[in-house]
């Protein structure tokens, strides 16, 4: 039944608006409006990174299509969303290819974020209408651009810095309520799966065991095993729920940010 406010043109102006007053504030607070305005609050706040083997050096429209089809799916539910394109492998060729011509890390860096920006755009245009026609550049912006039920795409940011470490600095600034990592594996293993056929993979791992291991390794533009530094360091500080999924099937990405106990849990002590 809807309510309706009559004045008789008789009544002074001023009892007039005393009286809408009072009809506004039952409408503010009735049951209806607040269950209208609870179907817009966002369900959940996620970060996805998906990772460089989803752009292929011939793009793969399928995969990509049907990874758009489920993180939209997922949005549409009224949950906020960024996703962050990885490089893949024509990053590292470009990046290959500007050393040989004499390019130092930095300019291979800005080369290979080039090409993670080129890389979300491809993957916005697979979002469809829930994606945010906007590819930030800077982290200043992408909190102007998060919504419920709208996906921000980005890729890249700035030298010295992975795609991993931008997601990560994601979910930290639009505090997420997770970060899933899609790779090309199950998880994280004890040694690299595609090496090793001894690698087991761990349900799940400390930040600490993790930090420990990329702080073994060398970083360079274009190379960053499993996760770098600089983002183990940032989900260190942020305690940012993390688990890492194959993005095989698209739908393992869906799980792991409804609670299902998927690939790696990253812990923290």
């Amino acid at each position: 039944m809807s309510a309706t406010l009559q004045v008789c043109p008789q009544v002074p102006l001023f009892l007039a608006a005393a009286l809408f007053r009072l009809f506004a504030d039952h409408v503010l607070h009735s049951n209806i409006l607040n269950s209208f305005a609870s179907g817009f609050q966002t369900r959940m706040k996620a970060v996805v990174k998906l990772g460089g083997a989803l752009f292929k050096r011939d793009p793969d429209v399928d995969a990509l299509r049907s990874m758009g089809k489920v993180l939209s799916s997922f949005a549409s539910e009224g949950n906020q969303l960024v996703t962050v394109a990885g490089g893949g492998q024509n990053a590292r060729v470009y990046i290959d290819v500007a050393r040989k011509l004499g390019a130092d890390e930095s300019t291979s860096d800005l080369l290979g974020i080039t090409v993670t920006r080129a890389n979300a755009e491809l993957f916005r245009l697979a979002l469809g209408s829930v994606a945010v026609t906007k590819i930030p550049t800077m982290l200043s912006e992408l909190i102007h651009y998060v919504s419920p039920g709208k996906v921000v795409v980005i890729g890249g940011l700035q030298p010295g810095q992975s795609t991993n470490a931008v997601a990560a600095l994601a979910a930290e600034i639009t505090h997420a309520d997770f970060l899933v990592n899609a790779t090309d594996v199950q998880g994280v293993y004890t040694a690299d799966p595609k090496k090793d056929p001894k690698a087991k993979m761990l349900r799940s791992v400390s930040v600490d065991k993790l930090l420990s291991w990329a702080m073994a390794g060398d970083v360079y533009a274009g190379k960053y095993e499993l996760l770098d530094p600089v983002a183990l360091k940032i989900m260190q500080r942020a305690r940012i729920p993390t688990r890492f999924v194959s993005m095989e099937d698209p739908s393992n990405i869906t799980s792991a940010l409804r609670g299902r106990d998927i690939g790696t849990l990253v812990s923290y002590s």
